[in-house]
């Protein structure tokens, strides 16, 4: 099997290696530690203490991580900590993030690689959040007698129906080499759970435990006085956006700033690649605007700010009147987290396409701490009804952070978890 999958990996690479190359000038990735990925990561120094690998593929499970790797060293405090990442991005924000501990690049799924990369660490657990499972590094693992469980575990319904089409060869190259499974909700648990595997728990997410819930944190306050945000401007966020959903939010702030002339817009997308993108969007839109990178000594106060720096949406949700979450209105992504904007007690807004988020998403629903809209009209006629009502913002802005801060700990029952498998 190892031969098989390194075979088919480098026949792979060798038919993207035409459009990785055509990728890499156009955007800068793919440069950074390919050696690494490719052979594998070794240690020279030996560490004598007990050691723990955490990985998170990108951006979104690094932030995950941080909440859990803080918990994991307060309670165990003399480990070694490893921490690795996927892409780019991921690497960046864990070497920002995790600046006194190893921080590596995760090696591509290459038996020689994966195996010299987990003999050097010699840990004895890895920890993956929420997924990416690869079958020669899960092989390797279990070879090495090294324990791995999967934190903040999801079985999206569009994950299940494609692992039940081979459930049976699911089980034997992936899921069976899992020690434990923690999972966000009940429902990804059965559909685990119909696929066989025994090893789950409901743990619940850890991301409602990281988040903040005070609005005048310093983070915050700083970004907003940079930005030069008035304290009667109102402020729509709209965070982790994909195309269209830039397009759908610059048309309907056109339509309606002359109504509010106090609001101001902050777009953030999700893909750095797309940035410039979406920056000649907001000229061609014909309004007034900075970009944060290029931020200028003496600023103005533009009417649409683009965060295209990395680390910042999580303090510019603070800044939020509104807040529409992106990946919803896009039919491919299945949302991105509204529980960042929910814990500041911000109205939030996103579109029909959340499956990432389900039990969020019906939580925050239920108790009246969201609206879902279905397309650009509707996000504009919710936006206008928001924005021409304080009392409404405040009560779901409030009861949004509610639910946010019921759904707390997660983390311990995680550790908790992790505990058992290697005590």
């Amino acid at each position: 099997m190892p031969l098989i999958l390194n075979f088919a990996y480098v026949l792979l690479l060798s038919v993207l290696s035409p459009w990785l190359f055509v990728r890499s000038l156009r955007t800068g990735r793919y440069r950074r530690d390919v050696r690494a990925k490719v052979l594998g990561s070794h240690f020279f120094v030996k560490d004598a203490r007990l050691s723990i690998w955490f990985h998170g593929v990108s951006v979104g499970e690094v932030h995950l991580l941080r909440q859990l790797v803080k918990a994991f060293r307060e309670r165990h405090p003399d480990w070694r900590v490893v921490v690795s990442s996927t892409t780019d991005t991921g690497l960046a924000e864990a070497r920002k993030h995790f600046a006194d501990l190893e921080v590596i690049a995760y090696p591509f799924d290459f038996s020689w690689a994966v195996r010299r990369t987990i003999r050097s660490i010699s840990p004895k657990l890895i920890v993956l959040a929420e997924s990416e499972l690869w079958p020669n590094f899960l092989r390797a693992a279990n070879r090495l007698q090294v324990p791995v469980v999967v934190a903040n575990g999801r079985m999206s319904p569009r994950s299940f129906r494609r692992y039940a089409k081979f459930a049976g060869l699911a089980r034997t190259i992936f899921f069976n080499r899992i020690r434990a499974f923690g999972m966000q909700s009940e429902m990804y648990a059965t559909n685990l759970r119909k696929l066989g595997v025994n090893s789950v728990q409901v743990t619940g997410n850890v991301k409602y435990d990281g988040v903040l819930l005070d609005r005048e944190n310093s983070k915050t306050a700083e970004l907003g006085r940079q930005l030069g945000i008035g304290e009667d401007e109102l402020v729509w966020v709209a965070g982790s956006t994909h195309d269209p959903e830039e397009r759908i939010v610059l048309s309907v702030f056109s339509r309606i700033r002359e109504r509010f002339p106090k609001l101001r817009l902050i777009v953030v997308p999700r893909s750095p690649e797309r940035f410039d993108e979406v920056a000649q969007m907001i000229v061609s839109a014909g309004l007034t605007n900075e970009r944060r990178s290029r931020w200028p000594a003496q600023p103005t106060s533009p009417s649409v700010i683009l965060i295209d720096t990395m680390g910042e949406l999580g303090p510019a949700w603070g800044l939020a009147t509104i807040g529409f979450t992106g990946g919803s209105l896009n039919d491919t992504r299945g949302g991105q987290s509204m529980i960042e904007p929910a814990a500041f007690a911000v109205p939030v807004l996103f579109g029909p396409h959340t499956w990432n988020f389900k039990d969020a998403v019906a939580g925050l629903l239920e108790c009246n701490g969201a609206i879902r809209v279905l397309d650009e009209v509707e996000l504009e006629r919710e936006v206008v009804r928001l924005l021409d009502n304080p009392e409404l913002r405040v009560t779901m802005g409030q009861a949004a952070r509610s639910f946010v801060m019921s759904q707390q700990g997660a983390t311990d029952r995680t550790l908790d978890m992790m505990d058992a498998v290697f005590v």
